[in-house]
């Protein structure tokens, strides 16, 4: 992985988006604008993106654990779009690099073993997606370049992304007049909390739990990051059984991805869900 450049316009997002959001919080609280209406639309849309990576990005696209209705990966890649973590073919090619080459120094590509810090976020300064569009992984992932809707994703992401993650939750705001509060609180500090629960599954979750399924890697089972990211914290499970579209595979496990993604089935927008342990 080159890290000679830095990304401008993700360094931009990571450093900038925390700043605004957290200034604007106490702003909009201490001058009175605070609207529960906002809060309930913030909570909103951190779940919808939030399952648009989970059960889209990570678990359908990246690991073929099940298949779906065509609307339901357009869903998905809306509002994933809308994590502004970039389009999903590349989101999905790091992504198996990562199982590939678990902590490995260099082909991880958000190694824990180049340090906490590097794996929670530090990788993302430098990471230029444009990078990955080499003749071998556009060969070696053949299944995502040959999904008309996947390439569409990609060619539009940023103007996906900024429509759903900013301007959609000031708009819907703007009707109970609280626009700014959208803007900035559903939108810009939304976004920043649905980025750090993602990155703690790159970090927190490569340090600290437990290892019952494979004591090798670093990857661990973490209740904390499962409540955060909708069920991805029994990440050492899943690292030793990705094929599964369960990360919490007892029915007791906190994985509200998995409930999804079983009652999408019964619906028939979900089918051929793969288990590896029963």
């Amino acid at each position: 992985m080159h890290t000679s450049k830095i990304n401008l316009y993700r360094s931009f997002i990571l450093i900038l988006f925390p700043i605004v959001g957290i200034i604007s919080l106490f702003y909009w609280i201490k001058n009175g604008y605070y609207n529960s209406n906002t809060i309930i639309l913030a909570i909103a849309g951190y779940s919808l993106i939030g399952i648009s990576i989970t059960a889209g990005y990570h678990r359908l696209f990246s690991h073929r654990t099940y298949k779906s209705h065509w609307l339901v990966r357009l869903f998905f890649l809306i509002f994933g779009a809308g994590a502004l973590q970039g389009p999903a073919i590349l989101w999905c090619i790091d992504h198996r690099h990562h199982h590939a080459f678990t902590d490995h120094t260099e082909k991880d590509p958000y190694s824990i073993k180049r340090g906490f810090l590097w794996a929670h976020i530090g990788w993302l300064f430098f990471k230029h997606y444009k990078d990955l569009l080499t003749k071998e992984n556009i060969n070696r992932h053949k299944d995502l370049f040959q999904d008309t809707l996947l390439v569409w994703q990609m060619n539009y992401e940023i103007i996906l992304g900024f429509s759903v993650a900013i301007f959609l939750p000031a708009l819907i705001a703007l009707s109970w007049g609280d626009f700014w509060g959208g803007f900035l609180i559903a939108g810009i500090l939304r976004s920043t909390l649905n980025h750090h629960a993602t990155f703690l599954v790159n970090s927190l979750a490569h340090s600290w739990g437990a290892d019952p399924h494979n004591k090798i890697i670093s990857a661990r089972n973490n209740l904390f990051i499962s409540i955060l990211t909708l069920g991805e914290g029994y990440h050492n499970y899943h690292h030793q059984f990705p094929s599964d579209y369960r990360n919490g595979h007892r029915w007791f496990h906190w994985d509200p991805t998995k409930w999804f993604i079983s009652s999408m089935s019964i619906i028939g927008l979900a089918k051929k869900l793969k288990r590896q342990v029963t």
